[in-house]
């Protein structure tokens, strides 16, 4: 068995890829193995505005490209239409990107996916290929914490499926 190598998804927004690529960029430097997944346009604009990206393939960061099923000119501030166009996309592309990338390096399989939250649907994937997963939560323990509680709040009925408070 090779080194780790991880394959890291963000969701294509800023608060996403950062993170992650940070992550990346501190496991690379303990010798893992990192294939970072941009979707094309992120990556596009990424390397049209000097995105640096360059400079990590030195440090053994690689990057792929997945189409997030948009077209070019679809408006990426609507986080709404971009999340069900990469759920309604991606998922049919990734075990494909995932046997495209061990079969370049046999003995350096993917061995982990690290995906933020919004990506989750990968690690469904994961699990079918055999690999290892985990989420990554960019924002606050806090946020997470409220996230998670707010299926008990709407069956206590503080809160109502809109988000209205049931309290006052």
């Amino acid at each position: 068995m090779g080194i780790p190598h991880f394959l890291v998804i963000p969701y294509p927004v800023q608060g996403h890829v950062n993170p992650l690529m940070q992550l990346s960029e501190a496991l690379s430097k303990h010798g893992c193995k990192i294939t970072f997944v941009n979707t094309e346009f992120n990556h596009k604009r990424a390397n049209n505005s000097g995105g640096g990206l360059d400079n990590l393939k030195e440090q053994g960061i690689k990057f792929v490209t997945l189409p997030d099923g948009l077209d070019p000119e679809d408006d990426r501030s609507d986080h709404y239409k971009v999340l069900v166009s990469i759920k309604t996309n991606m998922p049919a592309l990734l075990p494909k990107l995932v046997q495209d990338i061990n079969a370049l390096d046999a003995d350096n399989n993917i061995t982990c996916m690290v995906v933020t939250m919004n990506m989750g649907w990968a690690l469904q994937d994961a699990r079918k290929l055999g690999i290892k997963g985990a989420f990554l939560w960019t924002a606050s323990a806090t946020s997470l914490a409220a996230c998670y509680c707010i299926p008990r709040l709407i069956h206590d009925g503080i809160i109502d499926s809109e988000g209205k408070n049931n309290i006052f």
